[in-house]
């Protein structure tokens, strides 16, 4: 049975595992720990990618991420294949480092952003890599320490995670703080680690429950929801790919869309596909990297490629092409 494709969205929640292939070991020490960190805090910076939590365990990590300016996929293709080359090449390795696809649910954030916070910082303390709470906020590798104010992380949303907790940092610190305590108990939360109908409602006997009282909703295993957040995730995400396909089938390819742009701003096509830095030129790149990316779906790498520039930089022009677009109320449509 082919696999479902990711659903991802600007501002969708998504927990995130990436294990080592065959569940084999990816961080052998803290080089390998800190190179890693390096290279996600990087590119969560430049894409505009919020990271709630997260926790690193010898043979996987735990990300809580919402999508910014370049999708989940192409944020996780980035620091997965940077830290493997890495990786190997310190250890003198070969071969595939990570299973070939990590794992993402897409979830619905006011129902489990604060359990999905705190499960994930548990994940050491139930590796038993760390034996206490007191342990847990200094140990480096998971966002814990960061949230209760031991260890610095720029690129990690703390002030926005403590404030659904409390007023003020302290508070919210202090409540985070005992609202971790109370999950200790709770072990291991297999209903947190992935979608689907048994997930969202709890376990076989809540999902039992709601059956008996003849209570049906909608369920997809690669989201974590209720009813109607699955079947509005789904019916986005199917009206995203009508429209991607009405406009293949339309003949929109990358070439109509550097006309399309070339018209709306008085330029020529090669005018349009430069990687010069005047004014203009950076417009247009900007408009035809939005319009391919999200209209089109075309990825982020195949855009550098074409522009001639890196990837960080296509991930700049597509929040920057926009906002021009969205003021300007440009249509990539022709109009009739």
């Amino acid at each position: 049975m082919p696999r479902k494709s990711r659903i991802d969205t600007p501002g969708a929640l998504h927990h995130i595992i990436a294990r080592g292939i065959e569940r084999r070991v990816i961080f052998c020490d803290d080089h390998d720990r800190d190179d890693f960190l390096k290279r996600l805090g990087s590119v969560i910076l430049e894409t505009g990618t919020l990271c709630y939590a997260w926790a690193m365990i010898p043979n996987h990590i735990h990300l809580l991420l919402k999508t910014g300016n370049a999708t989940i996929s192409t944020v996780m293709r980035r620091v997965l294949t940077g830290y493997a080359i890495g990786y190997n090449r310190r250890h003198r390795r070969s071969g595939h480092l990570f299973q070939n696809r990590f794992k993402s649910i897409l979830c619905q954030e006011d129902a489990y952003l604060k359990e999905l916070v705190r499960y994930i910082h548990l994940n050491p303390l139930r590796a038993k890599i760390v034996s206490d709470l007191k342990l847990l906020s200094a140990f480096p590798y998971s966002g814990h320490g960061a949230l209760m104010g031991k260890i610095s992380r720029t690129w990690q949303s703390t002030d926005y995670v403590l404030g659904l907790f409390g007023k003020n940092i302290r508070s919210g610190r202090r409540s985070y703080q005992e609202f971790v305590k109370k999950g200790i108990a709770e072990g291991r939360r297999p209903d947190l680690a992935g979608g689907g109908l048994v997930r969202s409602a709890g376990g076989w006997s809540a999902l039992k429950s709601l059956r008996r009282s003849g209570f049906r909703q909608k369920a997809d295993e690669r989201i974590l929801g209720d009813g109607d957040f699955v079947s509005g995730v789904l019916q986005d995400a199917r009206e995203r790919l009508d429209r991607k396909y009405r406009l293949q089938a339309e003949g929109y390819d990358f070439d109509r869309i550097v006309c399309r742009v070339g018209r709306l701003l008085g330029l020529d096509p090669q005018q349009v596909v430069t990687s010069g830095k005047r004014r203009h030129e950076v417009e247009a790149r900007g408009i035809v990297c939005c319009w391919a990316s999200k209209e089109l779906g075309m990825d982020q790498v195949t855009l550098a490629l074409r522009f001639g520039v890196t990837q960080p930089a296509v991930c700049a022009a597509i929040q920057r092409g926009e906002k021009i677009i969205r003021e300007r109320r440009f249509r990539l449509e022709e109009e009739v």
